[in-house]
């Protein structure tokens, strides 16, 4: 049985700490290095319900995509809610450990792990990161669909692979324009908008769409041609790295002879429950807009 430090080791091998972004917060947050872990839950959000999980299920480390204190703190105090999960997590003897944007520009990364739930053909980094040579890492990926088909069938496809949430799937454009060629990026996505529009995709799939980049980007299209915006969950868009991420540290655990149980964390986290459509706006409407 390995410790956690020897895990930690193999993780940062997976996602080196050096890839990830200036601002982010990646690494191990509470942990006895020379603790043995058996089993590894993974999760997209290092919430209370994500905690108790890897309590219940015996897991000597919890592994998250985000961070739990992205902006740093001077407490851990257990009247917060991520002071409850760092105190729950330090007394079950369960480390909690981040993989973010690191993971992200990995090769495979999030958008890999993205496109293969989507059905897409991976052909290069959407935003390569010049330290790789080989010019397979980077944010986002440019992708392609083996055949062609309308974007609200493209839409369809990416709710029905995808797990399911309150907000479902969106789409801004024509529903019958063919989409081939995708830009994909897991989480939020609206800053990449100048390398999507350079890609010259058909369609762009990513999550948070702000109502500005978003009606920015349409009129573009309109007025000078650019893709069409596919916009999901950001829980949801990066939930598939999840089982990448199991899979990965499988072949490490079965490298080293460690028999690690790793497990994927089936809890939707995203934080919005419930959702109602829009009525339709009357043709003849006079009062103030819905």
């Amino acid at each position: 049985m390995p410790a956690l430090a020897d895990v930690i080791a193999a993780l940062d091998d997976l996602w080196p700490p050096a890839w990830a972004e200036q601002w982010d917060a990646v690494g191990t947050v509470c942990g006895d290095p020379a603790a043995p872990v058996d089993r590894v839950l993974i999760a997209v959000d290092p919430v209370r319900e994500t905690a108790e999980e890897a309590v219940a299920l015996g897991a000597g480390l919890l592994l998250t995509h985000h961070p739990l204190y992205l902006r740093g703190t001077t407490t851990v105090y257990g009247g917060t809610f991520k002071g409850r999960v760092v105190h729950g997590l330090i007394r079950a003897g369960v480390a909690l450990h981040t993989a973010h944007t690191n993971a992200d520009r990995a090769d495979p990364g999030v958008s890999d792990a993205l496109a293969g739930a989507v059905g897409l053909r991976v052909v290069a980094p959407l935003v390569p990161d010049p330290s790789d040579p080989a010019g397979r890492r980077g944010l986002g990926r440019i992708c392609e669909l083996d055949v062609p088909e309308p974007l609200e069938s493209f839409t369809r496809r990416v709710a029905a692979a995808l797990p399911a949430t309150a907000q479902g799937v969106r789409a801004a454009g024509d529903p019958g324009r063919p989409i081939r060629t995708v830009a994909v990026c897991g989480g939020s996505g609206d800053g990449l908008f100048e390398a999507v529009r350079a890609a010259g995709v058909d369609a762009y799939l990513t999550a948070d769409l702000r109502h500005h980049p978003a009606s920015e980007a349409v009129q573009h299209a309109l007025s000078a041609g650019g893709p069409a915006l596919v916009d999901a969950a950001h829980w949801a868009t990066e939930w598939p790295w999840c089982e990448q991420a199991a899979a990965g540290l499988d072949a490490v655990s079965q490298r080293h002879g460690w028999g690690l149980r790793v497990h994927v964390s089936r809890t939707v986290t995203d934080p919005w429950t419930g959702h109602a459509a829009s009525a339709p706006v009357p043709t003849t409407h006079t009062g103030a807009p819905n």
